[in-house]
């Protein structure tokens, strides 16, 4: 599975960056907002730290201007992939952009059905939200499982990304549940090091070499 960053923090990004392992990044317009620059200058900086797919996504609401919109987005540089909201108008974009050999990222889906649209128009990614299922009380991670299941039926190349990731075990079942992305907070990534065992055996490595190498200089 790949692991995306859903940030537009620059600092998270050199970071992860840094550990070789985030092929990508997803942002959206409140990730854009928080970092306080233009959405173009913004994501022309992300470009130049991660070298893989990096969602950039439209705030046009209205088909024809998120064509236009999308297509300005696609040009700032080659990584970019337009993302649309899962509504008829997004659809709609999403059909005309692909047509165009513009990589799409349809987002904001919540059911097997939208996924399914997003496969006929040609979307290159699908963002099924885990967490926010969870919030109101729905199996998240059964969407993902209806979407691989469904996609698999038919052969879409629609690449399924996990998102709305909210903690290590939403990661973990992404990847249990065949879907070619997760993306996360880089809080949730640096969670994925974490392990008690991990740390109490380097512990007792380190320990144990020291006592004996130490023992031996000061007998020399």
């Amino acid at each position: 599975m790949k692991i995306f960053l859903d940030t537009a923090n620059l600092d998270e990004l050199r970071k992860a960056a840094a550990w070789g392992i985030v092929d990508g990044v997803t942002t959206n317009p409140s990730l854009i907002a928080k970092e306080g620059r233009p959405i173009e200058e913004q994501v022309r900086m992300i470009c130049d730290i991660i070298d893989g797919d990096i969602s950039a996504e439209v705030v046009a609401t209205e088909s024809k201007a998120m064509i236009e919109e999308g297509r300005g987005l696609a040009k700032i540089h080659k990584n970019i992939v337009v993302k649309l909201p899962l509504t008829r108008d997004g659809i709609q974009a999403c059909s005309a952009l692909s047509k165009d050999g513009i990589r799409t990222n349809v987002t904001l889906c919540f059911s097997g059905n939208q996924a399914l649209l997003a496969a006929k128009a040609g979307a290159y990614i699908i963002s099924p939200f885990v967490g926010r299922l969870d919030d109101i009380s729905a199996v998240g991670m059964d969407l993902i499982r209806d979407i691989c299941l469904i996609y698999g039926n038919y052969g879409y190349k629609t690449q399924v990304l996990s998102a709305s990731l909210r903690h290590p075990l939403h990661v973990l079942d992404s990847a249990k549940a065949g879907a070619h992305i997760g993306t996360m907070p880089f809080k949730v990534l640096d969670m994925l090091f974490n392990h008690p065992l991990t740390d109490k055996g380097l512990d007792q490595f380190l320990k144990d070499y020291a006592k004996v190498f130490q023992t031996a200089g000061s007998v020399r």
